[in-house]
């Protein structure tokens, strides 16, 4: 009886074994070889697949010599950086087709990923979110943020449905008293840093990033703010320790290895998940007992929005957000909020350093529509000027650098036919920079020239179709409102130790800080 069962056993152990070893065999060659030979035949090229690795180390290999040395400081073709490795493949392998526009492949690990560069491609993919969904990310990344941005199907329309409503014009201008408070705060402070004759030499990035958080502090958690901002500064320690792990190729299952990065990773994400869970539910106690929300802050309307979701719909676990969901919403707000509109003024206030005549005219404009009164609600929506200028920013500086989409069946687009299983690569930044579309000065600041996109997706910082960023206009509004008051108070130029180095952590920042000499405007 024994030996039977230790037969029995053994048998057992080598089936599972032989199944593991085919999953392997299946990940690792046989699957991508597959993938390869697909792409072939339908006319893309790349290079030869590499087991396990791919292209991954040559890549990792080019950003790191690519961004070694900091760039001429007038410089804004900043392409070279961040795309170096594609650019290469592209000109070495590019597919030219009158519909197909320019598309190669790369190998990011065991996955192809296809680069689309034509707008109207990129279009169709932006469009059809249920044909070309977001890919499974690491588990390890999730614990910076995920939420709306990473969720499909009915989860995901559930959850826009919901949080909808936190982003209305008149929600958003509900909570102008809070931006309002964080960006006087921060003038206060430069103001207080000026020297006998007016003047002072800083790097507002720091400053800059603050503020923001302030903001998505006061503006998602209200009175809970102190708390706020010391989940600010946990996820900004996540997003670092983000950065490190996508440079390295995917191996499922790695996130239970207990490395240092996995367990400070987890830990960050516990502690982060225990504060916020404290304010929701201290929340959800009020709403339940019957108290209305009094600062009309994100979480404030968010579970207002979800409360009355689960009362038109009826009470059970598939109907509005658990908690759990509501924590990922939050950390969204703190991740996206921050970092978004702290780079769009960090670039802003690079770009109008070195372009002096534009500055004078955004605030002119300012000037005009407030005088030395507290910027308002209306008068920031008819500041034509600045919304240019904000817009050529993003379109050189976006903050998030590209998209990634997959496909799950064998699908068209175009002309091609894309197996399931291959990525695509939705290069913002070079798509940005592409002189056939925005003619031979694209990688030179030159607000007003979005008039030639002609209505194509050659410009999509925020995204594009049903999936666009749900909060690029309270982004917009606070990025006003702060450089509003920035050009009341003062002039700025570049320092003599600024220093070009855009890095992208998660998204496009300034490696060395943003060095400003500021001089105090005299009304």
């Amino acid at each position: 009886m024994e030996a039977t069962w230790t037969t029995a056993i053994a048998v057992t152990v080598m089936i599972l074994a032989v199944i593991w070893g085919w999953k392997v065999l299946n990940w690792l060659w046989l699957t991508p070889k597959k993938l390869e030979k697909r792409l072939r035949e339908q006319g893309f090229k790349g290079s030869p697949y590499r087991i396990l690795v791919g292209d991954t180390r040559e890549i990792v290999k080019m950003l790191k010599q690519s961004q070694s040395k900091p760039m001429d400081v007038s410089d804004d073709d900043i392409l070279q950086r961040f795309y170096c490795y594609v650019q290469q493949n592209t000109n070495k392998y590019v597919v030219i087709d009158m519909h197909a526009g320019k598309n190669s492949f790369l190998w990011y690990g065991p996955k192809p990923r296809v680069t689309i560069a034509d707008p109207e491609l990129i279009k169709d993919v932006l469009n059809k979110i249920h044909d070309f969904p977001k890919p499974h990310s690491n588990p390890l990344l999730r614990l910076l943020a995920s939420g709306i941005v990473s969720y499909e199907g009915e989860k995901w329309n559930k959850h826009r449905r919901i949080i909808n409503p936190a982003f209305t014009s008149e929600n958003i201008k509900v909570m102008m008293p809070a931006f309002l408070i964080s960006c006087t705060d921060m003038i206060s402070k430069w103001e207080g840093m000026l020297s006998s004759d007016g003047s002072c030499e800083i790097d507002v990035w720091p400053f800059l990033q603050k503020l923001t958080s302030d903001v998505i502090s006061r503006a998602a958690f209200g009175s809970s703010y102190e708390e706020g901002i010391r989940i600010f500064e946990l996820q900004k320690e996540q997003a670092e320790l983000t950065m490190k792990v996508l440079m390295n190729v995917y191996i499922p299952g790695w996130r239970f290895v207990p490395t240092k990065i996995n367990r400070r990773m987890k830990e960050i994400d516990r502690d982060i998940k225990n504060s916020l869970k404290v304010m929701i539910n201290n929340r959800e106690k009020a709403l339940k007992a019957g108290e209305a929300t009094k600062n009309n802050d994100l979480l404030g309307i968010l579970l207002e929005s979800n409360h009355k979701e689960i009362q038109d719909h009826g009470n059970n676990k598939n109907i509005g957000m658990s908690i759990e969901d509501v924590i990922e919403e939050c950390k969204l707000f703190y991740f996206a909020g921050e970092e978004t509109t702290s780079t769009l003024l960090v670039w802003t206030m690079v770009l109008l350093s070195r372009y002096p005549d534009w500055q004078a005219r955004a605030r002119e404009e300012v000037l005009q529509v407030f005088g030395n009164q507290t910027p308002d609600f209306e008068g920031l929506s008819r500041l034509k000027i600045v919304t240019m200028i904000f817009y050529e920013v993003l379109r050189l500086y976006p903050p998030v650098i590209g998209l990634t989409r997959i496909t799950h069946k064998d699908m068209k687009l175009g002309y091609l036919t894309l197996p399931a299983g291959v990525q695509l690569s939705l290069p913002t930044l070079l798509v940005h920079h592409d002189p056939e579309l925005w003619g031979e000065n694209a990688k030179e600041f030159n607000p007003g020239v979005l008039k030639a996109t002609n209505g194509r997706v050659s410009f999509f910082p925020f995204g594009w179709g049903p999936r666009i960023c749900i909060g690029q206009n309270f982004a917009i509004v606070e990025a006003k409102m702060a450089l509003s008051l920035i050009l009341q108070h003062f002039s700025f130029k570049l320092s003599p130790s600024y220093t070009h180095a855009p890095i992208n952590m998660i998204t496009l920042q300034p490696q060395y800080g943003a060095h400003i000499g500021l001089h105090k405007v005299q009304t």
